[in-house]
């Protein structure tokens, strides 16, 4: 079947409208990321369109999503009760999980919580930070960022940032790639992404630490993921450190902390793959 482009939905959950896209057909795939939201995914959905039904959408809080309570932390426990609620109102769930960064530890707490929604879980780079041996300084110096975000001195914040993690804010694009319209955020909603994440969504969610014990007793298969080229870097370590404490291999994904973006074809193949291979053989654990 030809994969055509998305459709756009919202959907209201408590204290929220999500608006979320859907794509494709075949088997439900569901893409998350935080704070990124559905155009951080618009290679990598196109790519899989035609062997998934994939859905992308924006958190509450982010670009199209609107909060009632714009003051809300965005824990990651609230965050997958939301995306509980888009499974089921998709009504053809379970599905196979893709989450990135923030999503990715999203998609821990929906494992957790809601088991039943979740056929498959990919976790590239969750930001668990509290389960590293220098979790007391990695702490102190979010707060620290988050304090200067918070002050107005944004451009510090988003330094020490780059500083810690060793992401930045504006990926560089493959030599002579313009970027796709639809996957384009202009300045005022970056800045708005900006100021939501560094006020309310950074802090609770390095500050989760995942329910190992739940993880492991689970039914859902769990693969642990990080890029080729981002070993060292704060999060390729946070997920590092999540795959031994779940005795199962860290998988290696191409290029960086978004790698989908960097080298969308190879990644897709692999999450491609690797549902199949996950699907069809045993357990990960």
């Amino acid at each position: 079947m030809a994969n055509t482009g998305p459709t756009t939905h919202t959907l209201d959950v408590p204290g929220a409208r999500l608006c979320y896209e859907i794509r494709g057909s075949g088997p439900l795939l569901l893409m998350i990321g935080s704070p990124m939201g559905s155009r951080g995914f618009t290679a990598l959905a196109a790519l899989l369109g035609a062997e998934f039904t994939v859905v992308t959408y924006d958190p509450r809080g982010i670009l199209r999503s609107t909060l009632a309570d714009p003051s809300q932390e965005a824990t990651p426990e609230l965050i997958a009760d939301d995306v509980q609620r888009l499974v089921s109102a998709l009504g053809t769930g379970p599905a196979h999980v893709f989450g990135n960064s923030g999503g990715a530890t999203t998609g821990l707490a929906l494992a957790t919580r809601h088991p039943e929604a979740v056929r498959t879980l990919v976790a590239h780079e969750p930001p668990v930070t509290e389960l590293l041996s220098d979790a007391q300084q990695v702490r102190a110096a979010v707060d620290d960022l988050c304090r200067d975000y918070a002050a107005g001195h944004r451009d510090t914040a988003l330094r020490k940032y780059t500083a810690l993690t060793g992401i930045g804010f504006a990926p560089p694009r493959p030599a002579g790639q313009a970027p796709a319209p639809e996957s384009y955020t202009a300045p005022p909603e970056v800045r708005a992404i900006l100021d939501r994440f560094f006020g309310y969504i950074l802090q609770p969610t390095t500050r989760y630490r995942p329910d190992l014990d739940a993880l492991r007793a689970a039914s859902v298969p769990i693969v642990v993921a990080g890029g080729t080229t981002s070993r060292g870097q704060l999060y390729h370590r946070t997920a590092a450190a999540l795959a031994d404490l779940l005795d199962t291999p860290l998988e290696a994904f191409p290029a960086g902390h978004t790698g989908f973006q960097e080298q969308p074809e190879p990644f897709a193949n692999l999450l491609r793959e690797t549902f199949s291979r996950v699907r069809t053989g045993p357990h990960p654990h």
